[in-house]
């Protein structure tokens, strides 16, 4: 299978276009881009699909529209987007009650607020971001104006800016989206948003589904960081990477070092054993290991989520445990890294097994080894925690072969 090493051109492969410019909320005029449908530009005006069905004299059943046709967008007198949802929230409101059946892309698309700043203000859990029927949500508006419905919770002063989706890496598909239309927007041309999530024909999304966006990301190299810790806070392989920015693989990065990060599309195949009908999510206690297997689990527990491709990726398996449960080496190895990584995995440890292998054991409460330490198989490395972006006191971990991540079911003992 080829192996396709995606280097964006400048951020701008698509120019920009009055379409982009105008705010959906406000616009009168609508001028039909690719991809798009009557629904999807309708939660983006905040106006009802009704609506511009009646101002356009659109025809049933379909009421299709066509790439370049202008639309008239149906608005109040007042110069602010019309509100015609009473089950939706107003763009104005600071305070949105969950409402049956709504989702947080909906509402975000109704109140013109992104939706990860509506889940960073409410410091809702990724990757899904869900919402219950009656939770109260804080709508951040610029200003951080105070809540007009006697809430006592304060917006939050520094909320990020939404980040713009020409700047998106990983895109959640909100109600009315087409692929088309996400491709417009993000500037990412749509046959590599096909092929970085694997989608097939005729590659249709659904609300919900998180899509990759292949660009080539940046980083700063920080005090203490190695081409190794980078390699895998990224998940691309070294040599890829230095490859990309025209250095030595074998060279020292220095603090302040401004790196591309490529994204890899159709990474090589790893092999590894002849494959078996996956286990079902359950109790996986710890096996003694066969001489099949390569690595031993590293803590008894229950898997709450498995390792996944594709729009549902997930590099490793998730194993709940009582917090403070010990973590053994999956195998005797030595360790790379030891230590705290802020922005996913918390407390980490990964171990270097030789031959391309390693092992990653993240959401520690405590690391109890140091790096370049030697350890044995089954020795204790760490604590069940609750760090980075656990859901509750669990293991992440992973299994990697060459940089690329393997499915750790495939190199462990069957359950018993």
């Amino acid at each position: 299978m080829r192996h396709l090493l995606f280097l964006a051109a400048p951020v701008a492969l698509i120019a920009g276009s009055p379409a982009w410019a105008a705010d959906p909320r406000e616009e009168t005029v609508h001028v039909v881009a690719e991809g798009e449908t009557l629904n999807g530009i309708a939660n983006r005006a905040g106006v009802s699909a009704a609506a511009i069905i009646t101002a356009n004299s659109l025809k049933a059943p379909a009421y299709a529209v066509r790439v370049g046709q202008k639309l008239a967008i149906p608005r109040k007198s007042a110069a602010k987007p019309a509100v015609s949802r009473p089950s939706g929230p107003a763009t104005s409101e600071s305070v949105h009650v969950v409402g049956d059946g709504e989702t947080l892309g909906g509402i975000a698309n109704r109140a013109g607020v992104s939706r990860t700043a509506i889940a960073q203000a409410n410091g809702l859990k990724g990757p899904d971001y869900a919402v219950r029927v009656g939770q109260k949500l804080t709508i951040p508006r610029p200003g951080g104006s105070p809540a007009t419905t006697g809430s006592t919770a304060k917006p939050r002063a520094a909320t990020p800016k939404a980040t713009a989706p020409e700047l998106e890496t990983r895109h959640v598909v909100t109600e009315g989206e087409t692929l088309g239309g996400i491709a417009a927007r993000a500037k990412v041309p749509r046959v590599l948003i096909i092929e970085a999530n694997g989608l097939k024909a005729p590659y249709d999304v659904r609300p919900g589904q998180a899509l990759m966006l292949p660009r080539t990301r940046r980083h700063t190299v920080a005090q203490g960081e190695t081409g190794f810790t980078i390699s895998y806070k990224y998940g691309v392989p070294w040599d890829k990477i230095a490859v990309a920015n025209g250095i030595d693989a074998t060279a020292a990065v220095k603090p302040g070092q401004e790196l591309l990060i490529p994204t890899l599309l159709d990474p090589p195949a790893v092999s590894a054993p002849a494959a078996t009908p996956t286990p079902q999510p359950g109790a996986t206690p710890v096996a003694a290991r066969p001489a099949a297997a390569r690595f031993a689990w590293p803590v008894a527990g229950n898997i709450r989520r498995e390792y996944a491709t594709g729009a549902d990726y997930h590099n490793g398996i998730d194993i709940t445990a009582p917090k403070g449960t010990m973590v053994q080496a999956a195998a005797a190895g030595t360790v790379k890294f030891a230590g705290l990584e802020k922005e996913q995995y918390g407390n980490l440890v990964v171990l270097d097994h030789g031959d391309g292998w390693f092992t990653a054991y993240g959401f520690l409460s405590r690391v109890t080894v140091k790096d370049g330490a030697k350890v044995a198989a089954g020795e204790r490395i760490g604590l069940v925690g609750n760090t980075g972006q656990a859901k509750g006191n669990e293991l992440h971990f992973e299994i990697r072969k060459d940089g690329n991540p393997i499915d750790p079911r495939d190199q462990l003992p069957k359950a018993r």
